[in-house]
């Protein structure tokens, strides 16, 4: 794996600076509560504002060392948790969300990290399904203004340690623990979980963790703890075999969920949602060895109700039924492929509404695309969104039908113009895109 990126770094800003910007900006909340009369909406354009130059600010140090120190000066609250590590490409959140719902449905109080946020940044944050309080988030900010000047943390680690002393505090039975990227160097890899899981391995984040599939299977493969069960969905067994001799190098127990008969039935409606499940039923009969009581009622109403238990959205998520329309997060090849694949399926037209990133490989996109649909491509409103027009040569190419809009509202206000009775609609590509279009019109 190569260093940490420091392209990302926003020029002029530090961290101090941004920690202002953020007690600004989370000081509101706290007045808003205390006034029903004022919309919530100004405090997350507030937030909104600053979220985005820090998502894209990377630590300039590579490694723990930033998050060891971090966990340190807080006191280590990660060691006073029982956790749960969940790391993998695509189904990472997916696979904790139906594992948190699963042990709420058995009587248990989980912590659940997950990343990234569609609308508010608290949802990465939750306990039994509840968002983080918005006290606790402006206080540990202030609680940041103490670091020492050699601690520099990134967006991602100051929000790791941020959960783990939000779980400590509200006294969680256990902690779910998801990924943030690849697994070796990533700030949640300083915990000591009870058992770990890795969804599977694709193409992802290239510059980062690698090239090739063997290369970036031996990065996740990084969460793997010494005698610490590991849970793995992946299905090409040259990568298999990665997983299977990391763990056995640290006798660490290897549980192939590829091999475990999944016939449940769940509020997630993605077709791929069968491998997860796989993997969440191989973690549960894990928990259940080390004796925690998880019925098979528990596990089948856990599943039904991911949902309303958790909170969780964005993964083939039913925004609507009548007229139908879909959003789904995925936005790496392998799990675009997944979601195109069940849209295709569909017979009836569909209007697709996309957006991407900066380095999202937009020709490879347009291979897999679904027949029988009309595209409409705008760019998410965040720094790395990508402007269509900069690819607009290759989707003329493509021969697809299409047009460009200023923006992913604009996409969906004609998609709804055009629709005809019984047609889909389909929002993805990108979490930004998801998050942008659920924050604009979905109703809380």
């Amino acid at each position: 794996m190569s260093s940490v990126s420091i392209s990302g770094l926003v020029s002029g800003i530090n961290v101090q600076s941004l920690i202002t910007s953020l007690s600004a900006a989370y000081q509101q909340p706290i007045t808003l509560l205390q006034n029903q009369e004022q919309s919530y909406q100004s405090t997350l354009s507030a937030w909104g504002s600053v979220q985005s130059s820090l998502s894209s600010l990377q630590s300039t140090v590579a490694g723990l060392q930033n998050i060891t120190q971090l966990c340190s000066f807080f006191g280590n609250p990660q060691d006073k948790i029982k956790t749960i590590h969940i790391g993998g490409t695509n189904g990472k959140g997916s696979t904790s969300n139906m594992l948190a719902s699963i042990l709420q449905e058995s009587g248990y109080k989980i912590g659940l990290y997950n990343s990234p946020h569609l609308i508010r940044f608290t949802e990465r944050i939750k306990v039994n399904g509840k968002e983080a309080d918005r006290e606790y988030v402006y206080q540990f900010i202030q609680k940041l203004k103490q670091l020492p000047k050699e601690i520099q943390p990134s967006f991602f680690e100051f929000t790791t340690i941020m959960a783990f002393e939000y779980f400590r505090q509200q006294n969680v039975d256990y902690a779910i623990i998801e990924v943030g990227l690849g697994g070796r160097l990533d700030s949640t890899n300083i915990i000591h979980p009870i058992v770990s899981a890795i969804t599977n391995i694709a193409l992802d984040h290239q510059n980062i963790l690698g090239n090739t599939l063997e290369e970036i299977a031996a990065e996740k493969a990084g969460i793997i703890k010494k005698h610490t069960p590991i849970i793995s969905g992946v299905e090409e067994q040259s990568i298999k075999k990665i997983i299977q001799d990391k763990a056995n190098s640290l006798d660490a127990p290897f549980i192939d969920a590829t091999t475990i008969d999944y016939a449940l039935e769940s509020d997630l409606m993605g077709n791929y949602q069968q491998r997860n499940g796989k993997v969440v039923i191989g973690l549960v009969e894990v928990l259940r060895k080390k004796g925690l009581a998880i019925s098979d009622e528990n596990i089948a109403n856990g599943l039904l109700h991911v949902q309303q238990n958790t909170g969780f959205v964005g993964r083939w998520f039913e925004f609507s039924k009548e007229p139908l329309i879909i959003c789904d997060t995925a936005h790496n090849q392998q799990g675009l492929q997944m979601v195109f694949d069940q849209l295709h399926d569909l017979p009836q037209h569909k209007h697709i509404i996309l957006g991407f990133v900066a380095e999202k490989k937009i020709d490879e996109v347009l291979e897999i695309l679904p027949v029988n649909s009309t595209f409409y491509f705008a760019k998410p409103s965040v720094n790395r969104g990508r402007d269509p027009h900069d690819y607009e040569d290759l989707l003329q190419k493509s021969k697809i039908n299409y047009k460009i809009f200023k923006n992913i509202n604009a996409a969906y206000l004609a998609a709804k113009q055009n629709l005809k009775k019984g047609e889909i609609i389909f929002i993805g590509g990108s979490n930004f895109v998801v998050g942008e279009f659920l924050e604009k019109n979905l109703q809380e």
